[in-house]
């Protein structure tokens, strides 16, 4: 492994610069703040530092590579478009989310909420978890894999599949409409 002082002067010389150029590239500070503790994790394990010609460009090539991979994984999506796979109904989200104007659009709303409750019934106890604990309490992702002693990556993978397995059952609710 690099030697500890090694480690510890590249971070302190590097760490402000290398933050801007992540969190210009990146939506939110939480995904810098990830995104540079993964460097500086990846570059701490390095073996031998004297084999990298320079280290700020080493730095900034893991950078790159992991703003890369943060746009290419998927994003997790919140409930209001399971079923609005083409985001142009509006109208859907108000029934669904809104009070209901109409008769119809109260039985709608019932049924549409019956079937999510069945559905997430059919899921695995911590993607049933992750899933109401993200979209119907409102924590984040970070929150829950904190509360769970879990990594971030499990937690986004679990709520992927309840999205999957939502999305595949209650998209006969929209093809209904």
């Amino acid at each position: 492994m690099a030697n500890q002082d090694q480690v510890e002067s590249t971070i302190a010389t590097n760490k402000n610069k290398l933050f801007g150029f992540i969190r210009k590239r990146v939506k939110t500070n939480e995904d810098a703040e990830d995104i540079i503790q993964d460097v500086w994790y990846q570059f701490s394990r390095l073996i031998n530092l004297d084999e990298i010609e320079s280290i700020s460009g080493w730095l900034y090539r893991v950078a790159r590579n992991k703003i890369t991979d943060l746009y290419r994984k998927p994003r997790e999506e919140p409930v209001e478009e399971l079923l609005f796979l083409d985001g142009e109904n509006a109208d859907m989200r108000d029934i669904l989310f809104g009070q209901a104007e109409t008769i119809s659009d109260q039985l709608f709303k019932d049924l549409f909420w019956e079937e999510l409750m069945d559905a997430l019934e059919e899921l695995l106890a911590e993607q049933r978890e992750v899933f109401v604990k993200s979209e119907l309490e409102g924590m984040k992702l970070r929150e829950i894999a904190e509360e769970k002693k879990e990594s971030i990556k499990t937690i986004t993978s679990r709520k992927g599949y309840a999205v999957k397995h939502l999305r595949s059952r209650l998209i006969k609710l929209y093809d209904e409409l």
